[in-house]
């Protein structure tokens, strides 16, 4: 199957999931790289600085209703899925977000006669994952490669990072908390994490690419840290003198179960579940996307010095629980 853009007018692609963390990135590469997008969105008021992006349209709507998800979509050429959420605030929003959200979408697709779609996963994302997390998230993407009229490609990264991230500035806002001690669940899991620049920047360069159609990626960093390493790594950049303690597995279940039931969820009992489970790839970046990942000692330091960073955190927070 290959997907024919008409080259008169600049292809329309519907991006859902765009106001969250990676679609801020994606949105400018896509118009850079010739596309209009239309972006859903719950509260268009709250997205003001993605207005200003030239050959960006925000919609409000639910995409969660048929009816509304069609209108979203309707004249679009290719359509991006970054939907996720991190943590549940009721049983069953992971099946409601990754797997009943693509079963939508497919569906969509195949009404407006859409043939390309363009699907974000997770590493280690399997149906008999370790959490619920990682269990909806292979569901999904096994659901979204099943259909055969649509091409799709989907990605699997690691750990994002970049200005605006749920990660290293996370872990900084915490280790500002802690007084001396850090006290780190799974200090020895290891980690590739992946600049959200590359990411989106992969999205882009496959989005037109018959060769991508029915693949999926896995994207990682060129580095492998554990995660007491990168931890370490963001108090010494900040220079907070922390020690930092890694935690048993039954202490660490103890806490997590403690902090789940807080105002926030800043960490669930799930979220461990996930963290227990390296996060590497098999091979580096992909050949394909021409370009090699940019490191964590090449990016981080800049924005975790940046006070102003600290503003736009609370932005991105807004995010971390519904959207990437």
């Amino acid at each position: 199957m290959q997907v024919e853009f008409a080259r008169s007018e600049k292809p329309l692609v519907g991006v859902l999931g765009g106001t969250g963390f990676v679609g801020h990135h994606l949105l400018s590469l896509l118009v850079e790289a010739g596309y209009r997008v239309r972006v859903a969105t719950r509260r268009r008021e709250r997205h003001r600085d993605l207005m200003v992006l030239p050959d960006v349209e925000l919609v409000e709507a639910d995409i969660h209703h048929p009816p509304a998800l069609r209108q979203v979509l309707s004249g679009c050429h290719a359509v991006i899925n970054l939907t996720g959420i991190l943590n549940e605030h009721r049983p069953g929003d992971f099946r409601q977000v990754h797997v009943e959200l693509p079963r939508k979408i497919l569906q969509a697709c195949e009404d407006l006669q859409i043939s390309r779609l363009l699907h974000m996963s997770a590493l280690n994302a399997a149906p008999r994952g370790p959490s619920e997390y990682l269990r909806s998230k292979g569901e999904g993407e096994k659901l979204v490669h099943a259909i055969e009229d649509i091409a799709v490609t989907s990605f699997r990264p690691a750990v994002i990072f970049g200005p605006g991230d749920h990660f290293f500035q996370r872990f900084a806002t915490l280790l500002r908390m802690a007084p001396v001690f850090f006290f780190l669940p799974c200090p020895r899991v290891r980690l590739a994490p992946v600049y959200v620049g590359d990411v989106a920047a992969a999205m882009v360069a496959t989005l037109d690419q018959r060769e991508c159609y029915g693949q999926s990626y896995e994207l990682c960093g060129p580095h492998v840290y554990t995660l007491e390493q990168l931890v370490t790594y963001t108090a010494n950049t900040l220079k907070l003198p922390r020690v930092i303690v890694g935690m048993g597995d039954g202490v660490a279940r103890l806490q997590a179960r403690i902090l789940q039931h807080l105002p926030g969820k800043a960490f669930s009992l799930d979220n461990l579940l996930t963290l227990q489970t390296d996060c590497t790839c098999h091979g580096g970046f992909p050949a394909l996307f021409a370009h090699e990942a940019l490191a964590v000692e090449a990016v981080v330091p800049a924005y975790l010095l940046n006070r102003s960073q600290r503003g736009r955190l609370d932005l991105y927070r807004h995010h971390a629980h519904h959207e990437y």
